[in-house]
């Protein structure tokens, strides 16, 4: 049986992202981005928990970082745990990073202007019209005559 690996987040950049490019023309980009969880503790006090999360991205999802992300900037980020380790001044370091496989950017635009550099995001407003299919669709395929609705004296007689 496969196992699951998978991290949703949505939180705001800590940092603007940081692009490296690989010699093989590859980008990775890498910052942080802190989630909060607010609770009432015992004495009925409201707490805020802040917690960081590493983030790396890879090839085009770092092209966008690098175009569109700043400091602060709102983000959903679907990824995967990775863990690696390293050696400094004889210790044994452990770091847990989120690798990206999915990013939207979740700033709302306020006056004209953007957050993320003038980049807007895909909805049902903007997106371009589905184009018509070759292929019919069972309903086109078989016309069906339409009932008549109305009602013999023009009031619609429906039940609902």
């Amino acid at each position: 049986m496969a196992g699951v690996n998978k991290v949703i987040l949505v939180g705001n950049l800590g940092q603007d992202p940081e692009v490296r490019h690989l010699e093989g023309g590859a980008s990775v980009a890498t910052f942080s981005i802190a989630t909060s969880d607010s609770y009432t503790d015992r004495d009925g006090n409201r707490q805020t928990q802040t917690e960081w999360h590493n983030i790396v991205m890879w090839r085009g999802l770092a092209t966008i970082a690098e175009k569109y992300l700043k400091k602060g900037s709102k983000v959903y980020i679907e990824g995967k745990l990775q863990y690696r380790s390293y050696e400094k001044d004889g210790v044994t370091r452990y770091i847990t990073d989120i690798v990206a496989r999915d990013m939207q950017m979740l700033d709302s635009r306020q006056d004209g202007q953007s957050n993320n550099g003038g980049y807007v995001p895909p909805t049902a407003a903007n997106a371009p019209a589905a184009q018509p299919t070759s292929t019919p669709t069972p309903a086109a395929a078989t016309p069906q005559a339409t009932p008549d609705l109305s009602g013999a004296e023009g009031k619609d007689d429906l039940p609902f």
